[in-house]
């Protein structure tokens, strides 16, 4: 049986999605990682399924045969918090993590409460590290 992707690239507008967010922190952070995503990758915001916000995009095969298409980095405002994905992939993201300010690792995202919580220079560099190291792949 083979496995369908369910996050892949929509038509929804992801700045329309972000001013729909009820929570106004969540909202005013979501539109500023917009800004700071769109900005440092060079690339315009895509929904991935129904709550993911992504910039460019990348190819990927496990050894099981199990492949797919992810973007190289992006964000989602859930209601608890911010998840930012793709920032744990490379070489250096730890030492940049140490100097993030306050945020929580899951398994390939960072989970932070609000952007005044993190230095956003440091979250730049982080973006930035991560998109380039799968560009130039």
């Amino acid at each position: 049986m083979a496995y369908e992707q369910k996050t892949k690239p929509t038509t929804v507008d992801p700045e329309a999605f972000v001013r729909a967010v009820e929570h106004p922190t969540r909202r005013a952070d979501g539109l500023a990682l917009l800004e700071l995503m769109t900005v440092t990758t060079g690339q315009p915001p895509v929904m991935w399924g129904p709550s993911i916000i992504g910039f460019g995009q990348r190819h990927y095969k496990y050894a099981s045969g199990h492949e797919g298409d992810e973007p190289l980095v992006g964000f989602s405002p859930r209601k608890a918090s911010l998840v930012i994905y793709g920032l744990t992939y490379t070489p250096g993201y730890e030492e940049l993590l140490e100097e993030l300010g306050k945020h929580k690792r899951g398994k390939g995202c960072v989970y932070v409460n609000k952007l005044a919580d993190v230095d956003l220079g440091v979250l730049q560099r982080l973006i930035k590290l991560n998109y380039d190291h799968w560009v130039d792949k």
